[in-house]
Parts: C-alpha cells; structure tokens; sequence
C-alpha cells in the first residue's frame, strides 16, 4: 500500500485499508484474543535511522487491531540490552503508553519442541510470546549481510530471548542452515499477519548501519514468503538470492513465485527501486563439510573495523558469539580498536550488525573478489 509518510492519520489510513483487502481485522484473530505485536527492535535506534520499525507503525496496528477487539501486547528482543530500555530508544514505549499496550516478557524464555519440524526440533523462546494467542509481525525491511535482507521471515528471531540469540549463529554458522531455521521458526509460531514497514527502509551497510530510503510501501500479508519476495521485487533483488525463500517454500511455510503472488491495492510498479543499495549474488553455504572449506574461510566476506569511526565502545567484543573471541581488545586494551582473528570468525556478521557508531563493514578479500567477482 502506497504511504508516502510517517504521519499517523496517513499511516493508519494505508494500514486499514490493506488489511481490509485482505479480509479485515475479523480474520485474523477472534474479539477477546491476546494478541502480541511484533516489532523489530535490534537496539535502540531513533526511528529516523531505519533500523527498527517506526513508531507509528506501531500505533497504527494498536489502533486498529485494539478497536477490533484484541487484548494487545507488544514486545521484542533486542541484539544486546533489556528489551524495555531499547523500547524506549527506539520511540516505541511513548507510543504502547498512549495506547495502553503492555511490554510483554521478551526477558526470560522457555524451552519449547516441534516435532514436526522439518529442521530445528527445539526453541528457547520468549515468555510473552508463549502467552499470547496471536502473533502479528511488524517487520522493518533493510538489507542484511547474512541473508541479503531482513524483512517478514526474519523479524521472529526476535522472539527468542537476547541472550540466546548468539547460540543458534554458533551452532548453525553456514547462513543456510541459519535461514532454514529462521523458516522452521516460523512454522512454529506462526504469525497470522505479517506487517513490512518500508515506507523508508535501510539499504547498504545494513541492518544497523546503512542509509536510509524512501520506498513509500505499507505491505501486508498472511504469507512472509510472498511478502520478503516481494519487497525484494520493489529493490529489483532475485528473491531466490535470499535463503529462507527455498525452505520457506519447499516446506510449506509460503511461496515466492510471482506469477503466485496476487498483490491488491497499489501496483508494484509504483514502489520500484532499481538502484537500490543490495548485494545482488546468492547467499553461498560456508559449511565445514570438505576439503575446500578453508579455502571459502580465506575468500569469504568478512568484517572489517573503520578505525576512524570507532570510539572503542565494545559492543562488536560483547556480542561475538564464538569462543575464543573472534574480534577482541589487543595488547593495550581499549586505546585502539578491537582487532579480528578471521579464522575464528564464523561469517555471523553479529558484530557489524549491532556496531552503534556504523564503524564495522563487509568486505571481500581481493581473491574472492576474483573468484566470486563481488564488490566490496
């Protein structure tokens, strides 16, 4: 749906009219239900960064969703810090305030199987999205080093707790078995509606630290595979490059083949993007499987710290996941920037992703720009 603003009357019109082209708020959940709204907080950003999903996205989903008879929560899990405090940051606690919408408890987690799964068979996952009966996405779209771009599928690693996060890039470092987990969480929790927040996105150095862009677009859906598939269209992105859009299909979870998506309201050709700022190649396994694996380790994108811009505040240090530290303090402590040792780096991009001061990129070492012909 065509929003051009963040103003929000002009927000809540766009959202109304989107989800009553889909069937209306009586389709998605029962008057009476406890429905949680699921934004994408990685931190504590201003919302004119584009790293979280604006505030009157937010409020334009209370709104609607409160009139329509829902008991609403909201909540997420940030990459570092108490989910409340981040919240407040990022704009979104004046806003659940106004509402009279609770924080729900993204702080403490629990242990949850899926027998059925066609992967990942366990999760810890947050308490307050266990209470609810409902779960609607409210995901921001940014591009992403790790998967391209995150968008629908992506936003419910959210709802695992902080803390845990870190584990399921260690235990699942090769980005496609990260993105067929990203999938089977879905099956689990199964969100009834997924909100895409890209009235202004994120391109680049993404999902932190890249630029914002206008794309003008509200979109909605009860399938995230669809929906990632076609915010990738908008940018002129091949949804196959994007690593949860095979499992998510394969398994059921949604589709992303255009001549299967029907789009209702705004053409979308309206929304198009072409030169847009998005690394347009497949997503490549780094699996330990082989003997070429230490070759892809000394070919493969990796982090790379701008000492200019870093104000040694630690953050890339406190969420490597790996142990020893991949990225850590040399000799001398704080006075420079923390150095990496690549080959225990995993390719999580964790460090990059969470820099608050936009100092860490991905580059490509010369020799895989030869055999992979990327930029970088």
């Amino acid at each position: 749906m065509y929003c051009e603003s963040y103003e929000r009357e002009e927000v809540f019109r766009a959202l109304k009219r989107a989800v009553d082209l889909i069937g209306g708020a009586g389709s998605v959940f029962q008057r009476g239900e406890k429905v949680l709204l699921k934004p994408n907080v990685l931190a504590g950003s201003p919302p004119e960064r584009c790293a979280t999903t604006h505030p009157s996205v937010l409020m334009a989903a209370g709104k609607l969703f409160g009139e329509a008879g829902a008991r609403l929560t909201y909540g997420d899990s940030p990459g570092f810090g108490k989910p409340a405090a981040q919240m407040k940051k990022a704009g979104l606690e004046d806003v659940a305030e106004e509402l009279g919408i609770e924080l729900a408890d993204f702080d403490r987690g629990d242990t949850v199987s899926f027998e059925d799964s066609p992967f990942t068979r366990r999760f810890v996952l947050a308490k307050g999205v266990l209470d609810s009966d409902c779960l609607i996405s409210l995901a921001k779209f940014k591009t992403h080093q790790l998967t391209r771009i995150t968008g629908a599928v992506k936003n419910q690693f959210g709802c695992i707790p902080g803390l845990l996060k870190p584990e399921y890039h260690v235990t699942m470092a090769d980005p496609l078995d990260f993105s067929r987990m990203l999938v089977a969480l879905n099956l689990f929790l199964r969100p009834r509606l997924y909100i895409l927040d890209a009235i202004h996105a994120m391109e680049g150095n993404g999902p932190r630290s890249g630029d914002p862009v206008k794309l003008n677009a509200l979109l909605v859906s009860t399938d995230p595979v669809a929906l990632d598939a076609t915010g990738c269209r908008i940018v002129d992105l091949e949804p196959a490059f994007v690593p949860t859009m095979e499992p998510g299909e394969q398994w059921g979870l949604g589709g992303y083949d255009s001549e299967e998506i029907e789009i209702v309201g705004d053409p979308i050709e309206r929304f198009f993007h072409r030169n847009f700022n998005v690394e347009r190649k497949p997503v490549r396994s780094t699996s330990k499987k082989g003997a070429l694996f230490w070759v892809k380790h000394l070919i493969s994108a990796r982090p790379v710290i701008d000492g200019d811009r870093c104000v040694r505040c630690g953050v890339c240090v406190d969420t490597c996941p790996v142990t020893p530290k991949a990225v850590d303090w040399a000799e001398g402590g704080r006075k420079n920037p923390p150095v990496y040792t690549y080959r225990r780096c995993i390719r999580c991009f964790c460090c990059q992703e969470l820099c608050p001061e936009r100092a860490i990129f991905v580059k490509t070492p010369l020799l895989g720009k030869a055999v992979f012909g990327r930029s970088g």
